[in-house]
């Protein structure tokens, strides 16, 4: 029976044509939406992929100034942790002075385990930027022979953490 002059064949076709193109439709959005997606992940992965000499996209700078054994292995501890969590893509800097100076001297006079020296000397290794304080090490009476080779030795610890700061550097205190 037709319904308002349409024939019974036209409503089946017409019932069919929807389905078809609700079909496409969803296909197309599905198929937009996959190529968008992996376009999405694509672009990830090309933020992700990181070439030698890029520039870290993180930095951060730490405050070493306490001759407290707990206080090196909190501060050596956070900076191992970065360099796990980041790998290359951060640049990390210590600036020690004050009784912190201590554990960049060749003979500290002060207590530094030889398990905190160990892992400081480790994390040179890894990029780890340790700086030490010229005013403090003039007070102490002690030359850059004085100091761990790896040591960069600055006139002033604490332009060296504004100048480090004002280059985008996080700063880090306990």
């Amino acid at each position: 029976m037709a319904r308002n002059g349409e024939s019974s064949t036209a409503r089946v076709v017409d019932a069919g044509r929807r389905r078809l193109l609700g079909g496409l439709g969803a296909l197309a959005a599905g198929t937009a939406g996959w190529l968008l997606g992996g376009r999405a992940r694509a672009q990830e992965s090309a933020d992700e992929l990181r070439f030698p000499g890029d520039p870290a996209e993180h930095k951060v700078v730490y405050q070493l100034n306490r001759a407290d054994p707990d206080y090196h292995d909190h501060v050596v501890f956070s900076v191992g942790e970065m360099i796990r969590r980041y790998g290359d893509n951060v640049q990390v800097a210590v600036v020690a002075f004050a009784e912190g100076i201590h554990t960049l001297a060749k003979e500290p006079e002060r207590p530094v385990s030889d398990e905190i020296r160990q892992r400081i000397s480790s994390l040179s290794q890894y990029g780890v930027d340790f700086v030490a304080c010229g005013n403090t090490m003039q007070s102490l009476g002690w030359e850059e022979d004085d100091m761990v080779d790896f040591a960069r030795v600055v006139q002033v610890g604490a332009a060296e953490l504004m100048e480090l700061q004002e280059d985008g550097y996080a700063y880090i205190a306990w």
